[in-house]
């Protein structure tokens, strides 16, 4: 995990939110990134799908079995998607988000029918360290802004 806080924290300074993700296979990361959409105009660059890319290139495959996930933030419907779509093995997340997140709240999207591979998943590793971090992301950007006068 602390190999997706170095991701995360260097999104950050890149002005990206700070979320990222590493994937592990055989206690070895294949692939690591953080969050991309504003670099890269993509909304879909999300630190997990670029965690997802990388690795299966580095594997020559589409599908990341035995593979494990770590990352800052609950993932959202499109990364838990790529995830059971990937094959991935388990899902490990610090912080939980209610708003977005779709594996612990939303749709719950390993919980669903539809779902071809559920992950064994792990949620609130070092939670208090990724809320911390994407609390003062945030906050920052707020402290930014100009005053409305009101």
């Amino acid at each position: 995990m602390g190999a997706a806080f170095a991701q995360a924290r260097a999104a950050a300074e890149r002005g990206e939110v700070p979320v990222g993700a590493v994937i592990v296979r055989d206690g070895r990361i294949i692939a690591a990134a953080g969050n991309e959409p504003r670099a890269l105009r993509d909304p879909s660059a999300h630190a997990e799908m670029l965690a997802i890319r990388r690795a299966c290139e580095a594997v020559d495959d589409e599908r990341l079995t035995g593979c494990d996930l770590y990352v800052t933030l609950e993932p959202c419907t499109m990364c838990a998607a790529a995830i059971s779509f990937a094959r991935i093995r388990r899902v490990y997340f610090a912080a939980s988000d209610p708003k977005g997140g779709a594996v612990e709240n939303g749709v719950r999207f390993f919980h669903q029918p539809t779902c071809h591979h559920a992950p064994e998943v792990y949620g609130g590793i070092r939670e208090g360290e990724a809320a911390a971090l994407l609390k003062a992301f945030f906050a920052e950007r707020r402290d930014a802004l100009p005053n409305s006068g009101m």
